[in-house]
């Protein structure tokens, strides 16, 4: 899958990327709209449900549950005397706010997720072809390789065969030449 240029889709405008690019499997899908979406308010909204499932939120929430309670109970003030009306209340609409929030917010990590694991699926996939391209390459070269050093014993045993038969020539031309001195 060549990559190479721009890819368009009628959601975005014109993406570039290389095939060198780390996330060039997830650059396609940056059009996919999340479910809070992608404006001031849905990354807020995000933040706002992942900060419920933090310590620092229950710890937040258990003191100003006592102090409220304590300051009701010793009469500091009397706005919200047992049994805790206004606290009750409270929680009902925090849980009311809370609970879409949470359920928005594990949605778009499942949107995200799926949306990254069919990319990393892609480069898994890129990377074994290139892979497989790789050892046809390394087995053709093996064959040429192969064929060279065939090639090559050939020339050699034909070079041992002319060398033998220059020995021999010469050795006759010697044996006429010293034969002539000789008469």
């Amino acid at each position: 899958m060549k990559t190479n240029g721009a890819k368009s889709d009628s959601c975005t405008a014109s993406v570039n990327y290389s095939d060198n690019h780390y996330f060039r499997f997830h650059l396609p899908h940056v059009h996919l709209a999340s479910v809070f979406g992608d404006d001031w308010f849905a990354l807020k909204a995000e933040g706002f449900a992942r900060f419920f499932g933090t310590p620092a939120f229950l710890v937040v929430q258990t003191v100003i549950v006592a102090v409220w309670i304590g300051a009701n109970v010793w009469g500091f003030t009397k706005f919200d005397v047992y049994p805790f009306i206004l606290l009750n209340l409270a929680f009902s609409l925090q849980a009311a706010y809370a609970a879409p929030l949470i359920l928005l917010a594990q949605t778009r990590q499942a949107d995200r997720d799926k949306v990254h694991t069919e990319a990393d699926a892609q480069h898994r996939e890129a990377l074994a072809q290139a892979n497989e391209q790789r050892m046809e390459l390394a087995r053709q070269q093996m064959q040429k390789l192969t064929e060279l050093i065939e090639k090559n014993t050939e020339l050699t045993e034909l070079t041992k065969q002319l060398s033998q038969r220059i020995e021999v020539l010469t050795s006759e031309m010697h044996s006429k030449v010293l034969l002539k001195e000789i008469k």
